[in-house]
């Protein structure tokens, strides 16, 4: 037998017009332009130009009512302005926030508003040319560009020379041998940037130190390199020296010359376009006091189309008692809703941005003035979200994918959230503050005798910051800088 039940379901759902205002709110500078364009393209609606002379529709919607504390403050009811209603999970997923490039502003009256790119011939490019110089036959180039094809961002071919020898069977139905792969390898290994197309470290090494002219520094090191290797990563730098039964002088000049070599041969990664920073807020001080404006180059001037609002008024009025024309109302007016919805979202997002970005100028006025991380103040999400009255979402979303331009340089956001530690002042201390002070602390340490997590730990609580030696460590690593051990000089 069956049985109905009912349920009461509580649900977040967002109309569209709140969707777009979101979409467009994580949308970075650099991109803003892009998607603008895009949206002149498929709606006749919308134009660039003066907003001044935009013709008003009191029948299209109220920024303030579609858009104020859009997915912030919910309260408990369902919130329904359209029967096209989507589930907010279907569309806010801050993982696939689109990687962030910037760029500043341009002069006022500058015509061109491309992305500035460098370009620069990519690491396959010069790699194809010059496996064109050998004298190959059709095989063996065709297992070249396998080869090449292989190589990573850091200039390693990490894939096992059967499974190359395979992909050529399979893709292109060439019977390669292992040996015959090896041989072409070789060649390409000779290649330039020296120590290309190595398989690991060990062989990249090695195939630098091949390149050098042969003297006693160089056969020591490679010496090292091959019979060492697992002791040299760890800095057994004694046992190296008793294994090899080296003097002090012979093991330092080696040392010294390995770590001058190029671990990532592949550079750039192999990226032919390379693309400036775009900051979203600029930040100039001027005689002490702070100027916050928002880089609005990506961002032009849009209006609704006095033509297409014309159309409309003149078709409504003759439309009473023809079908087929008030058809045609229904998609004039579509049109004109949307182009009134996307230009108050992008006021909107340029409005958010804005008072996020003033929250966190005042909150860090001192470091903007001078640019010591050591006046940055313990910052979280929440506070700003408290602040301009928001949710920590929006926040995130501002926070994660924009930057500041400053006089000391371009700036992620989220650079300036970080948690508190407390002081013997009974006073919060920003965790980046206390970053900068360990790192300093390493930067001036006796490389002979590099210190231990623990002694860092006491110097720090000496300094009057109350720190565990775990978060030391955790410090350490977040800062990429390795163990005493592995600091070790000779």
């Amino acid at each position: 037998m069956q049985r109905l039940d009912l349920k009461q379901l509580l649900s977040q759902k967002l109309s569209p017009q709140q969707i777009q205002f979101i979409k467009l709110l994580q949308v970075p500078t650099a991109e803003l332009e892009a998607r603008i364009k895009e949206e002149l393209e498929i709606n006749p609606a919308l134009e660039e130009g003066d907003a001044a002379d935009e013709p008003v529709q009191d029948d299209t919607p109220e920024s303030d009512d579609d858009f104020d504390n859009t997915e912030d403050d919910y309260g408990d009811e369902e919130i329904r302005r359209d029967d096209d209603e989507v589930n907010i999970e279907d569309y806010i997923n801050d993982d696939e926030i689109a990687g962030y490039k910037m760029q500043g502003d341009g002069p006022g009256e500058e015509e061109e508003r491309e992305m500035p790119i460098a370009y620069t011939g990519s690491l396959t490019d010069s790699l194809m040319d010059q496996l064109g110089f050998l004298n190959l036959d059709e095989k063996q180039m065709a297992i070249g560009e396998q080869l090449i094809g292989s190589i990573d961002q850091d200039g390693y071919i990490r894939r096992e020379l059967q499974a190359i020898s395979n992909d050529l069977a399979f893709s292109q139905n060439i019977d390669a041998s292992i040996e015959e792969v090896e041989d072409v390898l070789r060649r390409i290994q000779a290649f330039d940037p020296p120590g290309i197309a190595a398989r690991d470290l060990q062989e990249c090494l090695l195939l630098q130190l091949e390149r050098r002219d042969p003297d006693e520094v160089i056969e020591v090191a490679e010496q090292i390199i091959q019979d060492t290797f697992d002791e040299f990563t760890k800095k057994h730098y004694a046992r190296i020296q008793q294994k090899l039964e080296l003097e002090d002088h012979e093991l330092k000049a080696a040392i010294d010359l390995i770590l001058k070599l190029n671990p990532k041969p592949g550079g750039t990664g192999g990226a032919n376009r390379v693309q400036y920073v775009i900051p979203d807020f600029i930040i100039t001080n001027e005689d002490g006091q702070l100027q916050l404006s928002l880089n609005a180059r990506n961002a032009p001037d849009l209006r609704i189309s006095r033509s297409y609002s014309e159309m409309f008024d003149a078709y409504d009025k003759s439309a009473k008692n023809d079908k087929k024309l008030k058809e045609t109302v229904t998609f004039v007016k579509q049109k004109l809703d949307a182009a009134k919805w996307f230009i108050d979202a992008i006021k909107q997002r340029q409005n958010t941005l804005l008072r996020t970005m003033e929250s966190i100028m005042r909150r860090q006025y001192e470091y903007f003035l001078e640019g010591d991380e050591s006046k940055l103040r313990p910052m979280i999400l929440k506070d700003i979200a408290e602040d301009i009255g928001m949710d920590i979402s929006t926040v995130s979303r501002v926070a994660n994918s924009k930057s500041v331009q400053t006089e000391f340089g371009i700036i992620p956001l989220k650079f300036f959230f970080s948690e508190g530690i407390a002081t013997d002042a009974g006073e919060d201390a920003s965790s980046r503050e206390v970053k900068a002070i360990l790192k300093d602390i390493i930067d001036k340490e006796n490389k002979r005798k590099p210190l231990s997590d623990d002694k860092i730990e006491k110097m720090l609580n000496e300094k009057g910051y109350n720190i565990a030696r775990r978060t030391v460590a955790k410090y350490r690593e977040q800062l990429n800088i390795p163990v005493a051990r592995l600091r070790k000089e000779l």
